[in-house]
């Protein structure tokens, strides 16, 4: 093969991946819940020429960061229109772990306002003419998979949630017999914010509701194991692992494959 051929077909494929990678547009998204300015982040194909199946993206306790619009910018890329939603108010993000846990724990400790947090994010993001409202899904890691629990709780019209080393606990057990959705947790085996416990409790209010649901634990990992910038040291409960994360996205490609009818290569 000759240099200019080469050359030429390495072109087309720089051009090619350009155009990919250009078609993928993010965009902030100003929404309300009650008195309160919330701002969500949306990614999605602009070339997609048909409505898409929706995920929203639920942070972890720090707000609406880099980390979870990153995933919703993955996601977009996937071929899903990508909400990564705001729990906190327009602007609100945590700098310390202090802060942080006052935040998300006003939401624990509240879960009737959780859960209409979300659903505020739910229909701002339904709303988009670029969606297809038959076929929604939410994620959320740690505060956010306690989030998307509590989502489906309350009886949301969705086709699935799943939580990434979200915390399973909730004052509403029977709240379990509200659901309707497919559910998947993914969480680190050596979590210690998520002691066996309180998966065993989680069970029961799975199988007392007869819900649809999957629980996968990931041997050595522990809190946090999705996010690169945790660290590596397990024995702070919270660091990364490469291999559960890489699992873990592929427990959602294949989840996400069955409930949204999307190829989970």
């Amino acid at each position: 093969m000759s240099g200019i051929v080469m050359t030429s077909m390495i072109a087309a494929a720089a051009m090619a991946a350009a155009s990919a990678s250009a078609a993928i547009k993010t965009e902030a998204v100003e929404y309300k819940d009650g008195d309160t300015a919330l701002e969500g982040y949306l990614a999605y194909d602009d070339s997609a020429k048909a409505p898409q199946p929706l995920v929203l993206v639920v942070h972890e306790w720090w707000g609406l960061n880099d980390y979870a619009k990153g995933r919703a910018r993955q996601l977009a890329e996937m071929g899903y229109v990508a909400f990564a939603v705001d729990m906190y108010g327009k602007g609100v993000l945590a700098t310390d772990a202090k802060q942080a846990g006052e935040l998300a724990g006003k939401l624990r400790s509240d879960r009737k306002l959780m859960r209409q947090r979300i659903t505020a994010a739910l229909e701002a993001a339904k709303a988009n003419p670029r969606v297809d409202a038959k076929r929604i899904t939410a994620i959320g890691y740690c505060f956010g998979g306690t989030v998307v629990l509590e989502l489906a709780r309350s009886g949301a019209d969705i086709a699935g949630v799943i939580s990434f080393h979200g915390g399973l606990d909730t004052p509403t057990p029977a709240d379990g017999k509200n659901i309707k959705c497919k559910v998947l947790v993914l969480s680190g085996a050596d979590d210690r914010s998520v002691p066996l416990s309180q998966i065993a409790a989680f069970e029961d209010e799975m199988r007392a509701g007869k819900v649809d649901y999957q629980i996968v634990l990931y041997g050595g990992a522990v809190h946090g194991f999705t996010n690169s910038a945790n660290g590596n040291d397990p024995s702070k409960n919270v660091a990364y692992n490469a291999e559960a994360d890489r699992r873990s996205w592929q427990a959602m490609k294949d989840f996400f494959a069955e409930i949204l009818k999307q190829p989970s290569g």
